[in-house]
């Protein structure tokens, strides 16, 4: 049975999409505890972060260097947050959340409400910081 995270990627399941290579897959969080709170994926379906391979791992933070590049010039902010806690859903992911304070990455608290419009233009515009590097 393939995963939520699985299913995301082979696009059985709608996501607003970030950011994409190869490899890896980046999509915002349903329910962000920021604006720009993204998750970062690996294709292959891997539950525990540190069972990818170590060129995996190397990749993969790659990749999440030039989303939260993106996230940072799209969604002004002192820094991005890495997080990985990977207990919700059986499949590796990192999530980036834009920060001004450490208190920012509180997952327990409130979660932001965004209209499905303004979740678009969230992506759209990770999206186009993340193309624009390329």
């Amino acid at each position: 049975m393939a995963t939520l995270f699985t299913r995301i990627v082979r696009g059985e399941i709608p996501s607003y999409r970030c950011a994409e290579n190869e490899e890896f897959y980046a999509f915002l969080d349903i329910n962000p505890v920021k604006q720009g709170h993204t998750l970062v994926v690996p294709k292959r379906e891997v539950d525990y972060f540190f069972d990818l391979t170590d060129e995996e791992i190397g990749r993969m933070q790659v990749f999440a260097k030039h989303v939260a590049q993106a996230i940072r010039q799209a969604f002004p902010c002192r820094k991005v947050a890495q997080v990985v806690l990977g207990l919700e859903v059986d499949h590796a992911h990192i999530h980036l959340i834009p920060i001004d304070k450490e208190s920012d990455v509180r997952f327990g608290g409130p979660k932001v409400e965004l209209t499905a419009q303004e979740m678009q233009q969230t992506a759209d515009a990770i999206r186009h910081c993340f193309e624009k590097q390329a």
